[in-house]
């Protein structure tokens, strides 16, 4: 099974307000850059969607480490809340969990792949963070609707 690196970062112009989201696939010497967002949304949605376009970008099932400065995202995974919320359809206690449309799609991918979460400190120099942030920021500023867009000199 191949091994692949995933950072991600998501950012928004108010919350709610346009978003935008950075996914980072490294696999050996190979790397590919996504972006994308929406016109209205919120942070977390963004940090769930880096996630989501990243995995979803993998061909075949592998070995994923994703690294994210999202402890929201990195927590629901490692600590089973995700399982949780699956278990009580996808509901946080009495209360409807926020972005289920998300969570249950990004559960689909965790599914395809054999995924290890890891909380990174947001703008604390990790190259991969700073690089997945501005990208995240620009694809905000300059927003287009839709599906996620390869960056040139992408090749995985």
């Amino acid at each position: 099974m191949k091994h692949v690196e995933l950072y991600t970062d998501g950012a928004c112009r108010g919350n709610p307000g346009r978003g935008g989201w950075a996914a980072i696939l490294v696999y050996g010497k190979h790397k590919k850059e996504l972006t994308g967002g929406e016109r209205v949304t919120t942070n977390n949605r963004m940090e769930l969607s880096a996630a989501l376009y990243g995995l979803k970008a993998l061909q075949e099932p592998c070995a994923v480490t994703l690294y994210s400065d999202s402890r929201y995202l990195v927590d629901a995974i490692r600590l089973g809340w995700l399982d949780a919320w699956r278990a009580h359809g996808w509901r946080r206690g009495k209360e409807a969990l926020k972005n289920p449309d998300l969570w249950q799609q990004l559960d689909e991918q965790l599914s395809r792949h054999t995924v290890t979460p890891v909380w990174v400190k947001g703008h604390d120099g990790h190259a991969y963070n700073e690089r997945c942030d501005a990208l995240a920021c620009a694809a905000a500023d300059v927003f287009a609707e839709g599906e996620p867009v390869a960056l040139p000199g992408g090749d995985i």
